[in-house]
């Protein structure tokens, strides 16, 4: 049954990490949205009794997408002003959503049928960390398998440029160069090369149609500019030379690539950012069971590793892991970072967190 104060919770929880991610237009927003969202619209209601887990299901970022295309596609001039910072007081802003509820509902409706897609090319810093922290502790070579790909723009993370706390990795030329703000000492070089990546998402993405690009572009929290262009840039990537990502189900393709012949010299790699709270319980269970069998057999000469960017319960942080076999293969956290990598900080976060919703994030 539908839960009116765990609808209306979850966007409590979203405002938390926009909050915590220096977000503060959409923060205000969040709790506008939470305390002053009404039924009278069709969109409201459908908000209000929404039948699944709304923070597992991101119900804020999809209907928050919805509402940034309306101001991205120029449909409301008071709701842009909402999205400028133009109009601060929270009363206010539940007044311009809920007319817009009304006004827009069949725009607004298809944006709460499926989940955020957002496919950050940010957090492509804090999976090459992880993926350097695999080619440290197993070998220089490495195979990249992605999971929950969307567009494939973290497949480009071989192309990409990064600067880590004054550590380069990745080409020169790169059209796109990735600089997060780094909290603390530089990390230790380790030579490595990616020599493939693939991926897979129930739904992929198509980034070079204009309709995909301008979803994508919607998602793109409107106080960061920055984030939209590197957007742009990598999807002109994709254009120029595309990625190998197929539709699959996560545990489906994963299996079947773990069982192809891997090349001796080569770490097979697991990697995934912001995707774990929505695969179905069944899915994970068979991934975890997929990986273990896996590092089970794995040698020194054909590794398995799995890095990780995944956010946890105690934090409005993202935690990027990493697991190594042969081994025991235990999930060891060398970084907490942005949501989308804005900064990283290598390194476990503090012990607590005081104010962050009990809910607010899902434990890989």
């Amino acid at each position: 049954m539908a839960d009116e104060g765990n609808n209306r919770g979850a966007f409590a929880i979203q405002e938390y990490y926009c909050r915590t991610m220096d977000a503060p237009i959409y923060a205000r927003l969040c709790t506008a949205i939470e305390r002053g969202l009404t039924r009278e619209s069709a969109i409201g209601a459908r908000l209000l009794d929404w039948p699944g887990e709304p923070t597992k299901d991101a119900l804020p970022l999809r209907f928050i997408g919805g509402l940034h295309a309306l101001v991205r596609a120029g449909a409301d001039a008071e709701l842009a002003r909402v999205f400028a910072g133009e109009i601060t007081d929270e009363a206010a802003i539940a007044d311009v959503v809920n007319r817009v509820c009304a006004e827009h509902h069949a725009a607004l409706d298809p944006w709460l049928d499926g989940p955020p897609q957002t496919n950050e090319p940010g957090r492509s810093a804090a999976l090459i960390l992880g993926l350097s922290e695999a080619a440290r502790r197993a070998t220089a070579r490495l195979e990249v398998l992605e999971i929950g790909s969307s567009g494939g723009l973290n497949l480009l993370i071989d192309r990409y440029r990064f600067w880590l706390g004054g550590l380069e990795i990745g080409p020169a030329d790169s059209p796109v160069t990735i600089t997060p703000e780094w909290r603390g000492d530089p990390p230790q070089p380790v030579p490595f090369a990616i020599v493939s990546t693939k991926g897979c998402d129930v739904n992929p993405l198509d980034v070079t149609d204009p309709a995909v690009a301008a979803r994508l572009a919607a998602y793109v929290w409107a106080e960061t500019p920055e984030r939209l262009a590197r957007l742009e840039r990598a999807i002109a990537m994709v254009r120029e030379r595309p990625v190998d990502l197929v539709r699959a189900d996560a545990a489906d393709w994963l299996e079947a690539r773990l069982a192809e012949p891997q090349e001796e010299g080569v770490t097979r790699v697991l990697m995934h950012s912001v995707v774990w709270q929505y695969l179905p319980d069944p899915v994970a269970a068979r991934i975890r069971a997929a990986m273990a069998a896996a590092g089970a057999r794995a040698s020194a000469a054909r590794p398995l590793a799995w890095v990780a960017m995944e956010p946890n319960r105690a934090f409005a942080h993202m935690l990027v892991s990493v697991r190594a076999w042969p081994g025991p293969g235990e999930r060891e956290i060398i970084a907490h970072s942005h949501a989308h990598a804005a900064w990283i900080v290598p390194g476990t976060p503090p012990p607590s967190d005081a104010g962050a919703p009990s809910a607010a994030a899902i434990e890989l």
